[in-house]
C-alpha cells in the first residue's frame, strides 16, 4: 500500500483495490480501507508538480538588441534577517542589466508588470530565457508571452549554464552588491543597486565585449 501511495499519489483507494487483487492478493475491500485510513491516505496530498520536458537551448550570441533577454532571481537577507529577492533582467547581446529589482515578494504578477514596463521604455524581445522557477513556469507569464509573441525558452532543470550570460551577471552583482554591504532596508538594497546598475552598464569593461562596456558596444555596433 505504501508503495502505491508513492509511485501512484493521485489514484484512490478503490484504485488501490484493484491493483491489489490485481496483484494476486486476497485483500477484501473493508480490509484495504481500514489500512487505507490508518495510513492516513484518505487525506488529500499535494502531489509533485512535474515540469514537462526541457530541449536544451543554445547559449548563442544574438546579432542584435532585444534578440534574447535573460531573467533570473536571486536571494538575500536585511540585517534584521528579513528576506528579499531580486528580479535582474539583462539583454544577451551586450550583456546590459535592463533591470535590478529587489522586493520582499515577487510572483509572477510583478514580474508581468516589470517586463510590461521594460518594454515599453525599449520595445519587446524576441525571447526571454528563464529557468523553472514558479514565476517563470506560470499560466499568467505564459499567456503575456504568448499575447506578445515572445517566445520563453526555459533551460533544463540543474543546468544554470544554460542561462550562463544572466549567471555571469549575478555574479558581478553578488560580488560587488550582495555580499558587500550590510543593509538595513529594501529601499538602501535599491539604491546600491541602481549605482550598481548605472557603472556596470556605462563603464564596467567587458572581456566578452573586446573590453568595452554593454552600453559603448551597443553603440558601436548598433549606432
Amino acid at each position: 500500500m505504501q508503495e502505491l501511495a508513492e509511485k501512484k499519489p493521485k489514484e484512490g483507494q478503490d484504485k488501490f483495490y484493484g491493483r491489489i487483487r490485481n496483484q494476486g492478493l486476497n485483500w477484501n475491500r473493508k480490509r484495504i480501507a481500514r489500512v487505507y485510513k490508518m495510513m492516513g491516505l484518505n487525506k488529500r496530498r499535494r502531489g509533485r508538480k512535474r515540469l514537462p520536458a526541457r530541449v536544451k537551448q543554445p547559449l548563442i550570441i544574438p546579432l542584435q538588441p532585444n534578440d534574447t533577454w535573460s531573467m533570473d532571481f536571486m536571494h538575500d537577507t536585511l540585517m534584521n534577517g528579513r528576506k528579499f529577492r531580486v528580479l535582474n533582467i539583462i539583454d544577451d547581446f551586450n550583456r546590459e542589466a535592463l533591470r535590478i529589482e529587489p522586493y520582499f515578494s515577487i510572483g509572477s504578477n510583478l514580474v508581468i508588470k516589470i517586463l510590461e514596463r521594460l518594454v515599453l521604455e525599449r520595445g519587446k524581445p524576441m525571447a526571454i530565457r528563464v529557468d523553472n522557477g514558479p514565476e517563470f513556469i506560470s499560466s499568467a507569464l505564459s499567456e503575456w508571452c504568448l499575447e506578445k509573441q515572445i517566445k520563453l525558452l526555459y533551460i533544463q532543470p540543474g543546468k544554470p549554464m544554460q542561462n550562463g550570460y544572466i549567471e555571469r551577471f549575478n555574479r558581478s552583482y553578488r560580488e560587488d552588491v550582495l555580499d558587500a554591504n550590510l543593509f538595513e532596508s529594501i529601499h538602501q538594497v535599491r539604491l546600491l543597486s541602481d549605482e550598481f546598475l548605472e557603472d556596470y552598464n556605462m563603464y564596467r569593461p567587458h572581456e566578452s565585449l573586446n573590453d568595452l562596456s554593454p552600453i559603448t558596444y551597443r553603440l558601436k555596433k548598433c549606432g
